[in-house]
């Protein structure tokens, strides 16, 4: 990854993969259903949203991360129904993310630039979820812009002058 984090195990990646493809016939029918539905429905209603309320938990991140792949490789075409999607995913907390799945996350919204308007959607609300620690090492400033994560420089106690350290504090 670009941000000088360490890089994902094969094995874990292929792990969100075969989770993400049990998931992928079913996302993609539900948003090419919605495509071509009523954009003004409400979410419970679509087929999206049948789809979240019929899974649980882990179901429910491999369907986020599947999501935000879909929308981060094809952000140029009609991702709204994703983006919506996305965001729902986003707006439910204790879905148990691991700071793998957040790692994948955020180097699937670095590849794909900042022409991807809503590349961190779903990686801010995961990384919400993870401990401080945990955090620290995965924020980056575009991750902490849209997290409510504060970036800090300040030196720690008792170091001389101009010994800051970049580190996160949760907001």
């Amino acid at each position: 990854m670009r941000s000088g984090r360490a890089r994902l195990d094969r094995t874990v990646v292929q792990s969100f993969y075969d989770r993400m493809r049990a998931v992928a016939p079913a996302a993609y029918g539900a948003l090419e259903r919605d495509r071509a539905g009523d954009p003004g429905r409400a979410f419970r209603d679509t087929s999206c949203g049948r789809l979240v309320a019929s899974l649980d938990a882990a179901g429910l991140r491999a369907l986020g991360m599947w999501a935000h792949h879909w929308c981060m490789r094809f952000y140029d075409d009609d991702t709204r129904v994703g983006l919506r999607l996305v965001r729902e995913i986003a707006g439910r907390p204790g879905l148990g993310w691991t700071a793998d799945e957040v790692r994948w996350m955020l180097g699937e919204s670095e590849a794909a630039g900042p022409s991807a308007a809503h590349r961190f959607t779903l990686p801010a609300a995961a990384a919400r979820e993870l401990s401080p620690a945990i955090r620290r090492q995965l924020t980056t400033p575009e991750l902490a812009a849209v997290a409510d994560l504060e970036l800090s420089t300040a030196a720690p106690e008792g170091a001389g002058p101009g010994a800051g350290e970049r580190r996160v504090l949760a907001g």
